[in-house]
Order: structure tokens, then C-alpha cells, then sequence
């Protein structure tokens, strides 16, 4: 092989090399465009939940046709994500009677959900806790904090078509609100502008 071949093939293989960064930044961006989005299709999962003491897949698809509260939190066996998840458990009939299902979860793993529903935190979890560890979940909702490798407090609400209707998302600090939460479903379910402060049994804005 000549000198001017070994060039070459140094050359070749060397933009090859360096044309490597911006091929993959394009599902980076894919990524980006899935998140989710008030008015959109809902990104869809498909993931391992601890539902009792078994663990089961749930999907976005098991969904269909009812209203579903996702939230998201931090991390098992800590200070301000028990008091939520017990908060949505306690109030889960409410939810119900408004054709609506619950369903948390973490970036921890399923057995962390087992051991930490076991110990009793949680008391009777009526509800499935899903295990997000590859984080693909979070980050195509939008809401992964990298720095800290966990979920922010995000919430989102689909409707029985799939598509988000609400969403909230709060830093590791603040616990989310229940009451909130059912008075967005029920004035998203009325179908009409409710204005500052509505309150369920209130008098709507007719469209």
C-alpha cells in the first residue's frame, strides 16, 4: 500500500470520526419533540409497576377511554413524596367516580417499590407505582432533572383519548396539591370556560 493510500484512508476514517457528534445529536432532538405538550398526544410508555404486592407492565394504551392522572415523583423512601402518594390514595374513589385512574412512579427500581410498599410507608396503595430506571419515561415527558438523575414533580393529565389536557410541574422542594388536581378534571370535564377560582357545582362560561 502506498504512502498516499495509508493519507487516504487517515483521512476518510478521520471526518468520519468527527462527523459522528452531529449524527448523534438527531435523536437528542427527536426526543425534544416527543415531550409532552397541553393539547397533544400523550407520549406513550410501556413500563414495570408494583400494583399490591405484584408486579405487572401498564401502558399508556391500558388507559384508553378513561381520564388518567400520571404523576411523576423524586424518590422512594423519602420526606415529601410518601405524603403525596398516600394524599392520591386517600382521595382515589373521587377520582374514580369522575371516570378517572391514578398512576405514580419514580426512576426507582420495582423491587424499591415492593420493599418500600412492604415496610408500610404507604399503608394499602390502592394505586400501580411504575418503575421508570432507564429514565425514558421522565425525559420524554419533560421532566428529568439530569443534574440530579430523578423526576421532577411533574403531573399530567390525559384525557380518554390520549391527549394531555394539564400540566404541572414543580421543583424537588414542593408537595403538589389533590384538591387541585380534581378541580382541573372536573372543570376540564364540563366541556366550557371556567374562570379564576371555579370551584365544582359553579356556575361555567358557555363557549
Amino acid at each position: 500500500m502506498t504512502l498516499t493510500s495509508v493519507r487516504t484512508i487517515s483521512l476518510i476514517l478521520l471526518l468520519t470520526l468527527c462527523s459522528v457528534p452531529g449524527r448523534a445529536a438527531e435523536p437528542v432532538a427527536a426526543v425534544r419533540s416527543s415531550s409532552a405538550k397541553v393539547g397533544e398526544p400523550a407520549p406513550t410508555f410501556k413500563v414495570e409497576a408494583v400494583a399490591g404486592v405484584e408486579i405487572k407492565s401498564v401502558s399508556l394504551e391500558d388507559y384508553r377511554g378513561k381520564w388518567l392522572v400520571l404523576f411523576f415523583y423524586p424518590a422512594d423512601f423519602s420526606f415529601i413524596c410518601p405524603t403525596e402518594i398516600t394524599g392520591f390514595n386517600k382521595e382515589l374513589d373521587r377520582f374514580k367516580k369522575l371516570n378517572a385512574e391514578v398512576l405514580g412512579g419514580s426512576v426507582d427500581s420495582k423491587y424499591a417499590h415492593l420493599a418500600w410498599i412492604k415496610r408500610g410507608d404507604l399503608g394499602e396503595l390502592k394505586y400501580p407505582l411504575f418503575s421508570d430506571m432507564k429514565k425514558e419515561m421522565a425525559e420524554h415527558y419533560g421532566i428529568l432533572d439530569a443534574k440530579e438523575g430523578v423526576a421532577l414533580r411533574g403531573l399530567f393529565i390525559i384525557d380518554p383519548n390520549g391527549v394531555v389536557q394539564y400540566q404541572v410541574v414543580h421543583n424537588l422542594s414542593v408537595g403538589r396539591s389533590v384538591e387541585e388536581v380534581l378541580r382541573v378534571l372536573e372543570g376540564l370535564q364540563t366541556a366550557n370556560l371556567c374562570p379564576l377560582n371555579w370551584k365544582p357545582g359553579q356556575k361555567t362560561m358557555s363557549r
